[in-house]
């Protein structure tokens, strides 16, 4: 005969919960139909567990039921790894009774009237053990394999609302294998705490790639307008997030309480590759948050050069936006001691003013200090715009000296050129041409709407087939 007496479980799984008596029971039958059986329990740590009773006689097929305990209570689960084991030994007692000392008698020799019925694992399950395991207070003494093999077992005594509170636990341990274990029983991944946090929120500030795929995979719905995860990855630089983020759903046109943007955030870390993603994908260059900043007022404000220069190229205007207490990009810069930063954010602006007073002095000690001679005003015009539109002769000389282009075109197509002849300035006009301006740009024909009188006695310097129309228009080939 195998043996005597049939167990009604395969394992114990003790439910284990903080400073509380910790018990549960199992069920022996005495397969024997004609004789009693003598049972005897104990375990591979008999200082850990103990039973209501370790030594009974269980009558021919008869049931009944054991308890096993933790011996005190504990605020730690006392894991190991092998787990401890029940050990169910039996013997057969000819007569219908016996006292205990008895039956210590019969389990006191080891011999062939014993019989090992059975060894089950005993396992320690239930919240407190799975969050111990993810969150240890104390290094876990044992591998990580084992400690896989233990957060399976524990997650078996949890129920639906437990495992799904327990996501939170594993997405800050950041053990991917523990929160598919507990998303594949039955975690909710949407889940959100009592402020309204999601699981996304942990992964995504910390960066942690593979979790937040994990959970995308396992069906995390992100909320729009909630769910800023956009503003953290761009606060850490990770394009790799932000680009997961883009595809389920993640708007850069989101804002924070202070009405900041991702691109706000990228802006005022100086992080140029989260920038040129958050413009590249569609963000706002020009949005203001509750102070009025824009991101460029943000950069400024740190002294991000390669940002204030990005900012700039996708915004012709936003270097001229005031927040609500009166500040430029500019005075923001000076006032937190970025000098280097003036020339992008006035020095530009201060050639401009030059080329359009004629300020000859002004012009050559911006050019001196580097300005940039080409660049542009919120309306696309450069210095030569403005000096030709003025008709400021000695700047438009000084600049073309310096490099600047004759024929960039502005926001509305018009040219150094087309400004000179609209404002119906000859002198400009025709230094222009003889220095290289196109004449016959399209964006020239039909569109100026000066006094053309004084080009009457200038043919030569126009095409021959140009000439003024009946509304008094240049016609150009």
């Amino acid at each position: 005969m195998d043996r005597l007496v049939r167990v009604d479980v395969k394992e114990i799984e003790l439910p284990f919960k903080r400073n509380q008596r910790c018990t549960t029971k199992f069920q022996l039958t005495n397969l024997m139909h004609t004789m009693s059986v003598a049972v005897s329990l104990t375990t591979t740590n008999p200082s850990l567990f103990s039973f209501n009773v370790a030594l009974s006689l269980l009558p021919p097929l008869s049931s009944s039921t054991f308890t096993i305990s933790l011996s005190k209570p504990c605020d730690i689960p006392p894991l190991c790894s092998p787990p401890d084991s029940l050990l169910v030994r039996t013997s057969m007692v000819p007569i219908g009774k016996a006292q205990q000392q008895d039956l210590r008698r019969v389990f006191s020799k080891p011999g062939p009237h014993i019989f090992r019925d059975a060894t089950l694992p005993v396992s320690l399950v239930g919240e407190h053990v799975v969050e111990f395991l993810l969150c240890p207070p104390v290094p876990l003494l044992v591998e990580t394999r084992e400690t896989s093999f233990l957060l399976g077992k524990a997650i078996k005594g949890c129920s639906g609302y437990e495992v799904t509170s327990l996501l939170h636990y594993a997405v800050r341990s950041e053990d991917v294998s523990s929160l598919l274990a507990l998303i594949e029983a039955g975690g909710d991944v949407n889940v959100r705490d009592p402020n309204g946090v999601s699981l996304m929120k942990t992964p995504v500030q910390s960066g942690d790639l593979d979790v937040v795929r994990l959970l995308i995979d396992s069906g995390f719905e992100i909320v729009d307008g909630e769910d800023l995860f956009l503003h953290a990855a761009a606060g850490i630089n990770r394009i790799d997030l932000m680009e997961i983020l883009c595809s389920c759903g993640s708007s850069f046109s989101a804002v924070d309480l202070c009405g900041k943007s991702p691109v706000h955030v990228a802006a005022v870390h100086g992080h140029v590759d989260a920038l040129e993603f958050c413009l590249s994908m569609g963000g706002d260059p020009d949005c203001v948050d509750t102070n009025g900043w824009t991101p460029l007022h943000c950069a400024a404000a740190e002294g991000h050069l390669e940002c204030v220069e990005i900012l700039l190229h996708h915004s012709s205007y936003s270097k001229y936006m005031i927040s609500k207490d009166g500040k430029t990009p500019y005075l923001l810069a000076i006032d937190n001691g970025h000098s280097h930063l003036s020339e992008l954010l006035r020095l530009e602006d201060v050639l401009h003013r030059a080329a359009r007073i004629d300020d000859v002095h002004g012009l050559k000690n911006c050019l001196a200090q580097g300005v940039k001679v080409n660049g542009r005003d919120q309306n696309g015009w450069t210095p030569l715009h403005r000096a030709a539109f003025k008709g400021q002769i000695e700047s438009v000389k000084i600049l073309l000296n310096n490099g600047a282009q004759i024929d960039l075109v502005d926001d509305v197509g018009y040219t150094p050129l087309h400004c000179a002849v609209e404002a119906g300035h000859a002198q400009v006009s025709l230094y222009l041409i003889a220095h290289g301006a196109i004449a016959n740009m399209k964006s020239l024909q039909g569109l100026c709407h000066a006094n053309l009188d004084c080009f009457k006695n200038q043919p030569a310097l126009f095409s021959p087939m140009s000439g003024v129309n009946e509304r008094g228009l240049i016609e150009l080939v």
